[in-house]
């Protein structure tokens, strides 16, 4: 494991403190750079999210698909969590917490968007970090390469609809051109990159070239990312300092989700009886999110500096801590399962 993946929530920690400092520091930079945007797509933001996705994207290995048959279980149990469960309680709880505990507290107009980014988070399963959580948790690689392809193959046809059911429940307009313009450019477009670079380097031989490759990336993948947290909480900055509390409201229904989540999943993959290294990485898959893609999509739709995106940005300041203390647990509890 690298020192990023080692020291994963140091790094996002130091680009958050980094990011409201100079947001506080040079908010007419962080101005200009806002500015910088076609289609309502920031163009920065864009450019730094295709650095951080596509090397995830490389990974993929569509041809293990052909292996999903062999363990079932497991990739059902992620697909029914993402899809079937997930968008709905997180649509559910934004809806609970925003529009009736903390409705005194929050004008309806930016709970709407509070809810809005929140439903953002829950249509995205998690993509870019499951690799880091699969092996956090001595998981299957070959078969979380499967759960992957799988789920990023539905993420294509099922995210657009799903979010536009779920915004236009919570009587939030929903742009149509936009939602499909950000699908396209933050999940299509990187898949097909990633699948095309993969296929010309397994085309020379013994899949060296594929490796060499992927190390080239790690350390632009890792830049993207921090680059993301840096500008994300940079526009935010302002929030963030005047209304610190506004962070927690938000924070309270993305933990309970996740961690609910988690436990429904967990339970479930102990019912099932899978194998250890099946039962961690399908329940953190199940459990994540693919903040990236949230994070975009409330942009383009809402705006840098909208309630939405804000909401994303909560998002990534506690999925990571978050998503390290279920990796601690589901590491302590490996005898609950079996092991394959």
């Amino acid at each position: 494991m690298g020192i990023f993946e080692r020291y994963l929530s140091l790094w996002v920690g130091l680009g958050i403190v980094a990011g409201v400092a100079l947001g506080s520091l040079v908010p007419g930079l962080f101005g200009a750079i806002a500015d910088i945007e076609f289609a309502h797509v920031n163009l920065v933001v864009a450019v730094l999210i295709w650095v951080m996705i596509y090397p995830m994207m490389v990974q993929i290995d569509f041809s293990a698909i052909k292996n999903v048959g062999k363990k079932p279980k497991g990739l059902m149990l992620t697909l029914v969590i993402n899809w079937l469960i997930k968008p709905f309680t997180m649509a559910a709880l934004g809806w609970l917490f925003f529009r009736v505990f903390f409705a005194g507290w929050v004008d309806p107009n930016t709970a709407g968007e509070y809810i809005a980014g929140m439903i953002l988070l829950g249509v995205a399963p998690c993509t870019a970090m499951v690799f880091v959580w699969s092996q956090l948790t001595k998981g299957d690689p070959n078969y979380t390469l499967v759960q992957v392809s799988v789920n990023d193959i539905i993420m294509v046809f099922a995210f657009t609809p799903i979010a536009a059911f779920l915004l236009g429940v919570s009587d939030i307009q929903v742009p149509w051109q936009t939602l499909l313009l950000s699908v396209v450019l933050y999940v299509l477009l990187p898949l097909l990159a990633g699948v095309w670079t993969r296929h010309r380097l397994e085309r020379k031989g013994d899949g060296t070239g594929l490796e060499q490759w992927l190390q080239r990336l790690r350390p632009w993948s890792m830049l993207g990312l921090l680059g993301t947290v840096v500008l994300l909480f940079g526009f935010q900055a302002p929030t963030l300092l005047e209304q610190p509390q506004t962070i927690v409201l938000i924070a309270i229904p993305l933990l309970i989700q996740t961690y609910g989540i988690f436990i429904i999943a967990y339970g479930a993959a102990r019912w099932l009886r899978l194998p250890h290294n099946v039962a961690g990485p399908a329940c953190m898959i199940g459990t994540s999110n693919f903040f990236e893609l949230a994070v975009a999509v409330a942009i383009s739709l809402f705006g840098l500096h909208s309630g939405a995106a804000l909401a994303t940005v909560v998002g990534v300041l506690v999925e990571v801590p978050v998503m390290l203390s279920l990796v601690a647990l589901v590491n302590r509890t490996q005898h609950w399962f079996s092991h394959a």
